[in-house]
């Protein structure tokens, strides 16, 4: 069965989150949609909630792919954007802790369908109280990132103004999008490959929007698209963990292999506010 959207979501003790996302996306109408959610060995009750969440949904078909351990972000999504890409015209990467709407849907399905340049597209992420999240980002060189943790406010400031990039049109170029929601033709997975394995949490998000650009694709932010994400920031809720320490390798890597310690590849189109 050929599926227009298939939605492509990791859990991780996200029984918080799950219910509502999975039952936004049962909600869309226009479009045959199939979600696979791959479950990184929740401890909590996840499980018992895609469970009964199963015999709920009533316009989406639903699989569960479940790990006995926690494989990271790259791994885990691989196994739904493999299934994915066999049987669906589009796929959409999503949170667990994300509440999708249709307009939003159809308005990144349409743009992709109009222009076959843009590879990935992202709405405005919004939080629960209505605040807006910078999703469409600045490539993070070393410089960028040395800027935003120093201990000077004016510093830290410039740092942060060099991340943001002025969304002026419905559809702006940005180096990357953060992977809450991201909409893309499965022909792009077939052309430019999976997420990058050697990734084990972040930033594979970064890597993989500068992978399409490499390969001559447009990385882009709807501004008249916008759905909500409660953004758990894992990272950020401890100063030494596991997230944060596998995020600052994956950095590394980043910046070797696309040789964008300070500045980002000429081929990556977009402006920032602080260039």
């Amino acid at each position: 069965m050929q599926f227009d959207i298939s939605f492509v979501i990791l859990t991780w003790n996200s029984e918080k989150y799950i219910e509502k996302c999975l039952q936004s996306i049962d909600a869309i109408r226009i479009f045959n949609t199939k979600i696979y959610v791959i479950d990184n060995g929740s401890k909590d009750g996840t499980i018992s909630v895609l469970d009964w969440i199963k015999s709920q949904l009533t316009h989406t078909q639903f699989e569960v792919i479940p790990l006995s351990s926690n494989k990271g972000t790259t791994v885990s999504r691989n196994l739904g954007l493999n299934k994915a890409c066999e049987n669906s015209r589009y796929i959409c990467v999503l949170d667990s802790d994300t509440i999708i709407n249709e307009a939003a849907m159809k308005q990144l399905v349409e743009i992709l369908a109009e222009d076959s340049s843009i590879g990935i597209v992202g709405p405005v992420l919004q939080g629960l109280d209505g605040s807006l999240q910078n999703s469409g980002r600045a490539i993070p060189t070393l410089s960028l990132k040395l800027l935003k943790v120093l201990p000077y406010k004016a510093l830290r400031e410039k740092g942060a103004r060099k991340e943001q990039i002025p969304k002026i049109r419905n559809v702006t170029d940005v180096g990357y999008l953060m992977s809450a929601c991201w909409m893309m033709p499965s022909s792009l997975i077939k052309k430019i490959g999976l997420l990058d394995e050697n990734i084990f949490y972040a930033p594979e998000d970064v890597e993989y929007c500068m992978r399409a650009w490499k390969y001559g694709y447009r990385v882009c932010y709807v501004k008249d698209a916008s759905i909500i994400h409660v953004w758990q920031r894992l990272s950020r809720k401890k100063l030494l963990s596991k997230h944060n320490w596998e995020h600052i390798k994956g950095l590394f890597y980043l910046f070797h292999r696309y040789h964008c310690y300070f500045s980002k590849p000429d081929y990556v189109h977009y402006i920032s506010q602080g260039e």
